[in-house]
């Protein structure tokens, strides 16, 4: 009797997990290709070959970009290589990005750095935060920039025990941000098993000296995250679920969702245009490519654009699809002054003029 309890149990799981993986499959988008859209003047970024995961650009034109990520699952170009900050001033007739010196006292050797975002106060001082994962763990590392020598000041590692898996970033003051925890898990077994299973347990928490609290859970896979140009509304992309989400903010730092929209495609990182308040989101139209990744079938690139977010019915538009034989695995897309910079988690990165 024993015996066949635990046969049903076991057939009953298996039953469960293969219908999951069916799922998975599917939420992936196994069998999907994209119909190419090309812009015509764009270029390889010389000197970016390991990847721009995530890229901030301050009202200035001065682009940091995060490269190098090693992340459980992913390709890695460079695995022995530490992670590197790549500046651009798109205000160059010809950009070119340039890897900036780090301050000694950091452990330069274990930078693996992801999600960023630039701050700036009122003594006008740029700050940098990088979710770093030395050792496969999570940190947020602060950098002030210092212009002239082309470098970063390492200020502080912010650790905390809700500060795990974090995937991106947006700091809104001192020290004040929000964070996503893209899995629950930390180990790259659960993390998958986790995102087959569908199990909703990531969440967005909020970050302060005086205080750190989950205000948004739920999420199947929480991933980029950016803030309106008011400072009113919170958008968070939860990759596994496709979608993005819209959240209010309020004075207590806590998050209101006021609606998702439903995408056909894996959102990652996104950014808010400067000039319209667009929103646009680097993705991935077939995900399972990343996570089996062949360099005769790799994994494509889509940038997205989502005018009137707020309203009843946005418009969703493709900036540029390519089915990865120029650009691979785009994660961001961000623009200035009509230039287009798009990312890639470990390939190479994009430079565009529109």
């Amino acid at each position: 009797m024993g015996k066949l309890v635990a046969l049903t149990l076991l057939g009953a799981g298996l039953a469960l997990v293969g219908e999951r993986l069916l799922a998975f499959r599917q939420r992936t988008n196994v069998s999907r290709e994209v119909e190419p859209v090309e812009l015509q003047k764009c270029h390889l970024i010389e000197g970016i070959e390991t990847g721009s995961e995530d890229i901030d650009i301050l009202p200035s034109g001065l682009a940091f970009i995060s490269s190098g990520l090693k992340y459980p699952g992913m390709p890695s170009f460079a695995p022995d290589e530490p992670g590197k900050i790549f500046l651009m001033d798109l205000n160059e007739q010809n950009p070119r990005a340039q890897a900036l010196k780090i301050s000694d006292g950091f452990d330069k050797t274990s930078f693996n750095p992801h999600g960023i975002s630039t701050f700036i106060d009122r003594d006008h001082t740029v700050y940098l935060y990088v979710v770093n994962h030395p050792h496969m763990k999570s940190t947020v590392e602060i950098f002030t920039f210092e212009e002239k020598q082309r470098s970063l000041i390492h200020l502080k590692t912010i650790k905390h025990e809700l500060l795990k898996s974090v995937n991106d970033i947006v700091v809104l003051g001192p020290e004040q941000f929000y964070a996503t925890r893209d899995h629950y898990f930390t180990s790259f077994f659960m993390a998958l098993l986790e995102m087959i299973l569908d199990l909703h347990w990531s969440y967005v928490l909020f970050y302060s000296p005086r205080e750190v609290k989950v205000v948004a859970e739920g999420f199947s896979s929480a991933n980029g995250i950016t803030v309106s140009l008011d400072k009113k509304y919170i958008y968070v992309a939860d990759v596994t679920a496709k979608n993005i989400h819209v959240m209010k903010k309020h004075d207590n730092w806590d998050l209101t969702q006021l609606k998702v929209i439903q995408l056909d495609t894996l959102v990652d990182n996104l950014t808010v245009d400067p000039a319209t308040g667009d929103v646009l989101a680097g993705c991935h139209p077939n995900a399972m490519k990343l996570l089996l990744y062949n360099p005769q079938d790799p994994p494509g690139s889509e940038v997205l654009r989502l005018q009137n977010i707020l309203s009843e019915k946005p418009q969703v538009s493709t900036v540029y699809a390519n089915n990865g034989s120029v650009l691979q695995g785009s994660s961001v897309a961000s623009m200035y002054h009509g230039k287009l910079l798009i990312g890639t988690v470990f390939h190479r990165a994009l430079y565009c003029e529109l």
